[in-house]
């Protein structure tokens, strides 16, 4: 089977409640060893989000780094509801293991709140 995690990169406008200026959507091709990696600059105000499709049990190994520090969450909508497997504020870099509880669309996000650009490298590995 193959399972596909969409790249998309959104940027918003500083104003609560604005529509996306503009949205990028990737299909990641896992190749051979079954990862991929992307660098993104994260602009102040702004937020990145990787987003796809997983099976109950799937396990996805990630990793990122970044040049100051971002709002990180992996996130999952259940109904009205948002579950958050992982969390962290101001974080510069971290790493885990996301074993999905349930078939459903996972999202990694960074959120740069900050005042100036934040570089970001992400990897997700199967």
């Amino acid at each position: 089977m193959i399972r596909s995690i969409r790249f998309v990169l959104l940027l918003l406008p500083a104003a609560a409640g604005s529509v996306p200026a503009a949205a990028e959507v990737i299909d990641i091709d896992w190749g051979a060893r079954g990862r991929f990696e992307r660098q993104v600059t994260v602009a102040p105000g702004k937020f990145a989000e990787v987003c796809g499709k997983l099976l109950r049990n799937d396990r996805v190994a990630w990793r990122f780094e970044a040049s100051g520090p971002l709002d990180f969450n992996i996130h999952y909508h259940e109904g009205q509801a948002v579950r958050y497997p992982a969390r962290e504020d101001a974080a510069a870099g971290s790493s885990g293991t996301l074993q999905a509880a349930l078939d459903q669309d996972y999202c990694w996000m960074w959120t740069n709140k900050a005042r100036h650009p934040v570089s970001l490298r992400l990897a997700l590995e199967r």
